[in-house]
């Protein structure tokens, strides 16, 4: 139990972790693209509203006049027509000289008049042909062909304006952040998985020594009340024989069973919480092992008036404890009597499996449908409190040990008015 309480702490603890640092990746690189993106849009159509060209702001002079710069060859001097909000954005006194785009005239048939090509050198007359029928597919609006991001927009003149800007740059930025923040999220994570698996053992000490204080009170209390339980066992007989049987002695020897069953599963329990499995690992014919654990049960269940069905695959074999096997039949049986409806019947089944081997009762139940069946394998856990017919909630829970040393898992489901307890073992 402890190995199994720390595994799950640290796949939690690392789980936790990776996904927060996730989410914080997916968070900033998605603020990344959408900034790169509004920015490519922005100067998109700031080039389109300036007829194809950057508009270059006229600086102000010392004494309050404009003097226009000296401009690149191709580019013209334009009065500022971008609004207060763009100003500081994607654009600076380097833009005109930095920023790579070309520009496609037009009309609705697709035919090409004007190829503006002066402020980009990787791009060529022919290759024209491939851009134009990308912006006459979209029609208008923003869109992407290849590492170009383009916005086709109609003129005055009723032909079409596409602009197609470069963004091979700023793409790539995006996929290196990308490709980086990936590469820390899993150095971190491996970082954090180590340091949980160093601190563990720390970090669940005080569970870990409560849970061993709880196994040597199981087990010293188990030890010390075997020897009252046989003393009085023994008197009984010696009582019975001096003065014949009677109720109340009966009565007696009923309830001292009843605590002699209480610490034999006590001692199985405490056995199964140790580190090393105590079960014995090897082939058996898990087919007779389960008819004949069931053949014992049918004149049990028959007298409370539940007839048993059993359906066993012949000539199955399993690699594992068999008393054990045999131990979680008995106790799937006995729960099924225990249980059921008045009068109702009960199934048990054995299969091969994928991985394995699956044993299965199924039975009716008085309301079913109020059973919390992820409670059942609790330990001390009783379904209906108030039935005298319920055993102490230990049962179910050394079948699930049990199933889990097989490296398999128990599980119950409700379907209306019946219960279904699977387990699987490999």
């Amino acid at each position: 139990m402890i190995k199994r309480l720390r595994n799950r702490f640290i796949r939690i603890a690392t789980l936790s972790v990776a996904a927060v640092m996730l989410l914080l990746t997916v968070i900033l690189n998605a603020a990344n693209y959408i900034s790169t993106d509004a920015d490519q849009r922005q100067t998109l159509t700031l080039i389109a509203e300036n007829r194809g060209t950057i508009p270059i702001t006229q600086p102000d002079m010392p004494d309050g006049t404009q003097e226009p710069p000296d401009m690149p060859d191709g580019i013209t001097p334009q009065p500022d027509r971008s609004d207060p909000g763009r100003r500081g954005g994607p654009f600076t006194a380097e833009t005109p000289f930095a920023t790579r785009f070309f520009v496609l005239r037009f009309q609705d048939d697709g035919a090409l008049v004007q190829a503006d090509l002066t402020k980009i050198a990787s791009v060529t007359e022919d290759d024209t042909a491939v851009y134009l029928n990308a912006a006459v597919k979209k029609g208008t609006g923003y869109g992407y062909c290849g590492s170009y991001r383009f916005y086709v927009t109609d003129t005055d003149d009723g032909q079409h304006l596409a602009i197609f800007l470069d963004c091979y740059q700023s793409l790539r930025a995006v996929r290196t952040v990308l490709v980086w923040s990936l590469a820390a999220d899993a150095l971190c994570t491996l970082l954090v998985l180590g340091l949980v698996v160093l601190l563990s053992r720390r970090a669940i000490d005080p569970v870990v020594r409560s849970a061993e204080q709880q196994k040597q009170f199981i087990t010293d209390a188990s030890h010390e009340l075997k020897t009252p339980i046989t003393v009085i066992a023994t008197s009984l007989k010696v009582l019975e024989m001096e003065v014949g049987r009677q109720k109340w002695i009966d009565k007696a020897r009923g309830q001292t069973e009843k605590l002699t069953s209480l610490v034999n599963s006590l001692v199985t329990l405490s056995r199964m919480d140790e580190e090393e499995s105590p079960l014995k690992k090897e082939p058996f014919p898990i087919s007779d092992a389960v008819r004949e654990t069931a053949e014992s049960f049918t004149e049990l269940a028959a007298s409370a008036g539940h007839p048993l069905t059993v359906q066993v695959t012949e000539g199955l074999v399993c690699c594992g404890d068999e008393y054990a096997v045999r131990q979680l039949t008995s106790i799937l049986l006995d729960n099924a009597v225990k249980y059921a409806a008045p009068d109702s019947p009960i199934t048990l089944t054995l299969e091969k499996s994928r991985r394995g081997v699956v044993l299965r009762t199924t039975n009716r139940c008085e309301d079913a449908a109020h059973i919390d069946t992820a409670k059942l394998f609790d330990r001390f856990y009783r379904a209906d409190p108030s039935r005298t017919a319920g055993g102490f909630g230990i049962g179910l829970s050394i079948a699930r040990s049990i199933a889990e040393g097989h490296r398999g898992s128990i599980s119950a489901a409700v379907d209306g008015d019946t219960i279904t307890f699977t387990a699987e073992l490999r």
